[in-house]
C-alpha cells in the first residue's frame, strides 16, 4: 500500500512560482511512476505532468510545457511540481499520483492508469 500526501499549494498572483511536494509513504517509491494532475469543479481531473520511476522521462500537458518542471528525489520518497510563471487558468486542487506498473508512454496521461493518489492541495493565481 503506498500514501501520499501532497503540500506546497497556496495563493499567488498571476507570474509568480509555487513549487509542489509529495511525499510518499512504502518502500517501493523507486519502482512507482508519478504523475501530477489537477482538478476545477464541474470538470474532469486533467493530466499535468509525469516522470518515470528512474526519473530519466518525463512528459507535460501541452498548457504547462515549459512553465512546469517534475522531478523526483527517490531517497527521500518525493516527487515535486516547480511551477513558474503561474497563470489565473493553473487555479485547481492538484493531485499526486502513483502507479507500480505503468509503464506504457501512450496511457499514462490518463487518471484511470494511476492507483494511487493524494488528498489534493489547493493552487490559486490570481490576476
Amino acid at each position: 500500500q503506498v500514501q501520499l500526501v501532497e503540500s506546497g499549494g497556496g495563493s499567488v498572483p498571476a507570474g509568480g512560482s509555487l513549487r509542489l511536494s509529495c511525499a510518499a509513504s512504502g518502500r517501493i517509491f523507486s519502482v512507482l511512476t508519478m504523475g501530477w494532475f489537477r482538478q476545477v469543479p464541474g470538470k474532469e481531473r486533467e493530466f499535468v505532468a509525469t516522470i518515470t520511476r528512474d526519473g530519466d522521462r518525463t512528459d507535460y500537458a501541452d498548457s504547462v510545457q515549459g512553465r512546469f518542471t517534475i522531478s523526483r528525489d527517490n531517497a527521500q520518497n518525493t516527487v515535486y511540481l516547480q511551477m513558474n510563471r503561474l497563470k489565473p487558468e493553473d487555479t485547481a486542487v492538484y493531485y499526486c499520483a502513483a502507479d507500480r506498473y505503468l509503464t506504457s508512454t501512450s496511457t499514462w496521461y490518463f487518471a484511470r492508469e494511476y492507483d494511487y493518489w493524494g488528498q489534493g492541495t489547493q493552487v490559486t493565481v490570481s490576476s
